[in-house]
């Protein structure tokens, strides 16, 4: 009779097993993920080097808001090589858990003061519910990391990208390199094995009307989002505060 697992084996397994969504298993994530750790020799330095790839591989883009099942498994997001917060999340979980790194996923709503006009309006406000971020467990404690804007966009909307270092949380900034507002964390909805896709898609439905095309996909919500975002950023910039008077 082969020997029972422990209950620390049990409570592991959830968060470094493969799910339909985050597909650890699938073998492009797997060749993914073991071309970008390379010779890593620990799990923080695997964390980090997934974490990068990840931000800088896959383009974040607010315009790529497609509520279909496929579009948050990790091996499509992979494929397609652009999503937004939730699924560039997903295949950071997969690509971790595909080399050993145990990962989960966190979810909260935050309000986002640099979002693009478009986009505001396709929303009908600047509450952003269910942004989504990663957990890594390493060296005995789950740290967060928040893999979503690229280094190019961060350039283009002058904001300080996020680094990760394995061992301090990694979370948007409040403001950006202009002292301007740009990122509150208003409340957090807990983290996950597995993404919760009927409990977000259904919340979704309700704060996001404008946004609930067919097939689930945002209706009007096209362009180059990084181009439209530097737009924006270089008008802001040229902005004269008012004078005292």
């Amino acid at each position: 009779m082969p020997p029972q697992p422990t209950i620390a084996e049990l409570d592991w397994q959830p968060f470094i097993r493969p799910t339909w969504f985050i597909d650890s298993d699938a073998v492009p994530v797997c060749d993914y993920a073991r071309s970008a750790v390379g010779d890593a020799a620990d799990d923080i330095e695997r964390a980090r080097r997934l974490f990068y790839a990840v931000r800088d591989d896959i383009r974040y883009s607010a315009y790529s808001l497609d509520l279909s099942r496929e579009s948050f498994r990790a091996s499509h997001v992979l494929a397609a090589r652009r999503g937004w917060c939730v699924n560039k999340s997903c295949l950071l979980a997969a690509a971790a858990r595909a080399v050993g790194v145990p990962c989960r996923l966190g979810f909260a709503d935050v309000r986002n003061h640099l979002a693009t006009e478009k986009l505001l309006a396709a929303m009908g406000t600047d509450v952003f519910h269910y942004h989504g971020y990663n957990e890594f467990f390493l060296e005995g404690r789950w740290v967060k990391a928040t893999v979503a804007f690229n280094l190019s966009l961060c350039q283009k909307a002058r904001l300080l990208p996020l680094e990760f270092d394995g061992r301090h949380d990694a979370l948007y900034h409040p403001f950006d390199l202009q002292g301007r507002r740009h990122m509150e964390y208003l409340r957090d909805h807990g983290s996950f094995a597995d993404l919760p896709y009927e409990q977000i898609v259904t919340t979704f439905r309700e704060v996001y009307p404008l946004l609930s095309g067919a097939g689930g996909v945002a209706p009007g919500l096209t362009g180059d989002f990084e181009a439209e975002v530097q737009a924006e950023a270089d008008a802001k910039a040229q902005q004269v505060p008012p004078k005292e008077t």
